[in-house]
């Protein structure tokens, strides 16, 4: 199974693309999608949705995964940008047709590491672990990426 995790954001998507064959994760791709301040929102938007839809397009993932949406009170500004991103993200989603899954952070970093809280440094150490990476990805935005993806695949495992 192709698995494309995206860590959605406006400035820097993450994204990481693994192959899970014989219940191990294989990276295929990972990268970043950036946008500029000084871009106008409709500019910044149309480019994640034109970078996605490539990326799609190019790798051709059986199934996208998104970290689910979480706002708080104290920043919801953040949130409504950020809605935004996930909005244009999964309008190429259905484009493509690709399935759309959704987990919650701390599903993931359970998954992951263990621990529905644990920190950014251990979810990109262990990234790093399964993915036998020899140096942690320069971006958290891949690791955050790549662990949605890899946290899918131990999830349809446990369903079969």
């Amino acid at each position: 199974m192709r698995i494309l995790g995206i860590d959605p954001a406006l400035t820097v998507t993450g994204y990481g693309v693994i192959d899970f064959k014989k219940n191990k994760p294989l990276l295929l791709e990972a990268g970043i999608i950036t946008t500029q301040s000084k871009e106008t929102m409709p500019k910044r938007l149309d480019k994640i949705y034109r970078a996605v839809t490539k990326l799609i397009s190019d790798t051709k993932p059986d199934v996208m995964v998104l970290e689910r949406l979480y706002a708080h009170y104290r920043h919801p500004t953040t949130a409504y940008l950020l809605g935004q991103a996930r909005g244009v993200i999964c309008l190429a989603c259905a484009r493509e047709n690709v399935v759309l899954v959704e987990y919650a952070a701390t599903r993931v970093k359970k998954a992951i590491v263990g621990r529905g809280l644990a920190s950014k440094y251990q979810v990109q150490r262990m990234v790093a672990n399964l993915l036998n990476l020899s140096r942690l990805p320069k971006y958290t935005d891949v690791t955050d990426a790549l662990a949605l993806a890899i946290a899918h695949s131990y999830m349809m495992r446990s369903k079969v």
